[in-house]
This record gives structure tokens, sequence and C-alpha cells, in this order.
């Protein structure tokens, strides 16, 4: 078998007249730091190895999961509970040997993202948690790296290139698009699903921003956010204009913590928290409680009466009034105490006579 040449492995790209080996050489001496390696992080990837990107940095703390499987394809059940970033660098570099692939087993944080940062010109965010998202902008910002955005929800997804530098310009960045933290909780793919198609065309939509970046061609996703529904195939774009500057955001970066903490106003009437479940749990083991996280995969470190997810609130109520002993305590658990919350208000405005409580900080802290 003839050995394996650059030369061979390129050759439909080097064959558009429109990006020749010159464009290649481009592809060749780029540094991409990719930061998340679930469905959009392995799709993007691949795509960048294959087209020859010269060194791939992935950061993700997380491991594979039975659930990952269907949409992040590049994992196998052999791969389950290793680090996604390790496994995601070793496929990388079997399928291109003439890249250099490093990873970071590290989670992003305030602390360590301008370091990270470093690693690449081109940062592409393939997480799924919103504030991270945003640390992930401001820090793009202040190191004036381009960042190429991907988020899902359920069917749909979301694309923009922010923060480039364009005719001289610099381009928006997420909080021209979005100034600030949406104050009620939205939920990431692991608690409200998504279809695993959606993931790896958003996946290959980033890719692709990366390469027109690199090459100079077409035309990026400035100052607009591409949305695409994949249920109708219909897409359209949302403009937005460059307000931010530098300062506004680094005094941000400064002071927000990036974390997305319990609201403040929740009534502590309604609450129980993990040391009272526990000793209710210890005393009484017929202790009522309903889960309303939305990914049934989630383990859950005790018995619940039921998985009924918040989108499914008239499910929830009425399971409550046919199942439940509307006389002893019911609790409401979720992972982080915000959808719990919100089921517990909703349901102490239809019956305020209800013994329903929240699980403070959910079972991510119990």
């Amino acid at each position: 078998m003839m050995s394996l040449r650059p030369k061979d492995l390129y050759q439909r790209q080097t064959s558009l007249a429109e990006l020749g080996v010159v464009g290649q050489a481009k592809i060749t001496n780029a540094r991409v730091v990719i930061i998340g390696c679930g469905g959009l992080g392995g799709a993007a990837a691949v795509y960048l190895a294959g087209s020859g990107i010269g060194h791939l940095h992935l950061i993700d703390f997380d491991q594979v999961d039975a659930s990952n499987l269907p949409r992040q394809v590049y994992f196998t059940p052999k791969d389950i509970g290793k680090n996604k970033a390790k496994t995601l660098a070793q496929y990388l570099r079997t399928m291109n040997p003439f890249i250099t692939v490093s990873h970071s087993k590290e989670r992003i944080d305030k602390e360590n993202i301008l370091g990270e940062l470093d690693q690449g010109a081109y940062i592409v965010d393939c997480t799924d948690h919103l504030y991270t998202k945003y640390l992930i902008n401001d820090a793009c910002v202040l190191k004036s790296k381009p960042l190429i955005y991907g988020s899902l929800y359920k069917f749909t997804g979301y694309v923009a290139t922010f923060n480039a530098l364009v005719n001289g310009k610099i381009t928006g960045n997420l909080r021209d698009a979005f100034p600030e933290f949406p104050k009620e909780h939205i939920p990431n793919c692991a608690e409200i699903g998504t279809l695993n198609t959606i993931v790896g065309l958003i996946g290959i939509q980033q890719a692709n921003e990366v390469l027109k970046l690199v090459t100079g061609l077409g035309a990026p996703l400035i100052n607009q956010l591409l949305i695409y529904n994949s249920l109708t195939n219909q897409q359209h774009k949302i403009k937005y204009h460059p307000i931010s500057t530098r300062q506004q955001i680094k005094e941000r970066f400064e002071s927000s913590t990036y974390r997305d903490e319990p609201p403040l106003a929740q009534n502590a009437a309604w609450t129980i928290s993990a040391a009272q479940l526990k000793e209710a749990l210890k005393n009484n083991r017929k202790v009522q409680i309903i889960s309303v996280i939305e990914d049934i995969s989630t383990s859950l470190p005790f018995e619940v009466s039921a998985v009924i997810p918040l989108s499914k609130f008239d499910e929830l109520v009425q399971f409550i009034e046919d199942e439940m002993d509307q006389k002893q305590p019911i609790f409401i658990v979720c992972q982080r105490g915000i959808s719990s919350y919100q089921a517990t208000s909703k349901l102490k405005k239809i019956n305020p006579a209800l013994s329903v409580f929240s699980l403070t900080n959910g079972i991510n802290t119990y």
C-alpha cells in the first residue's frame, strides 16, 4: 500500500481554484481551540482535522456517557467513562497523522480560561452551559480572539462568528446579540433533550465558519445569528450591531462569577435542604419525591415516585392528584434547584394548601 502523503489527503481541497495550495497552507498553519468535546465539538473537530488544521487543542472535563453515543458518534461503548477530550484527541491523531492535537481535562472557569485561549488563534464554543458561553465570549474579547459560537435547543441550532477582525473593524460579540444573562433558567441539552442530527449539522457549520476565517473565503456569519430548524429546514438570520466596548466587557469579566445560582427570591417555606431531606429519608421509607429532570439517564441518589419533566407540568399535577398522598409532604427535585422550585411555585399557586417542597440547590450538591 502506498504511504499516505499530505498532498494526497488534501487533493480535493487543493483542486478548488478558490483555495489551492496557498489556501491549504493557511489551513495547515492554523491553530484552533475547541471548548466542549460533545456533539458539537466532536463534529467540528473531526471536520477541521480532516481539513488539515495544523493544531487542534481540545478542552473538556466530562466523561463519555451512554446517553452521549447517539449524537457523539466518534465515541463507542468502549469509551464510556473515559475523558472526552483525551479520547477525541486520540481519534483525531489516528484519522490525520499530519496534524498535532493537544487536550485539557480541566473544567473551563474564570481562573484558567485566558491561559487556555493562548493555545489557538480561533476559538470554537461547543459548550452547552449558558454562563460558560458568556465566560468564553468575554475572554475572547479580552484576548482579541475570534469566537465561533454554536448552541442548540431541542430541534433548533444557532451559529455565529463573534469578535472577528474584518476590514479593520472588530465585529459584534455575544453581548451585542444578548447583553445580559437571562433571568429565567434555560435548560441545557441534558435537561430538555435534543435531536442527534441537529447536533452534527451545527457542529459542521461551526467548522465551516473556521475554514472561512482561516482562508478568507466566503462571508462569515458576522453581526448576525443564523438560526436553523431541523424539523422544517427553515433558517433565518437575526442581525445585531456592535455596541459593547472592550472596557465594558473587561468590567463584566472582573465582576461576574459566571455561575447560574438559584434565584435569591426563593420562598424558604417552600424549600427543603439536603440535610433535611436526608433526615426524612432516614426516618421514613415512604418519602414522596418527584424528579423534574428532563434527562432520564441522570442517576439519582435516592428512589423517586416519578420522573416528570417540568415541560409536562400538567402530567405532574395529574400524577399528584391521582397517585400521591396529599396529606403528606411531597418533595420536588432537579439538578440545581431551579426547575424544582419553578414546579413547586406553580403547584402552590394551584393549591396553596399542598405540602410541597423544592430541594435547595438540587441533587448536584446533595
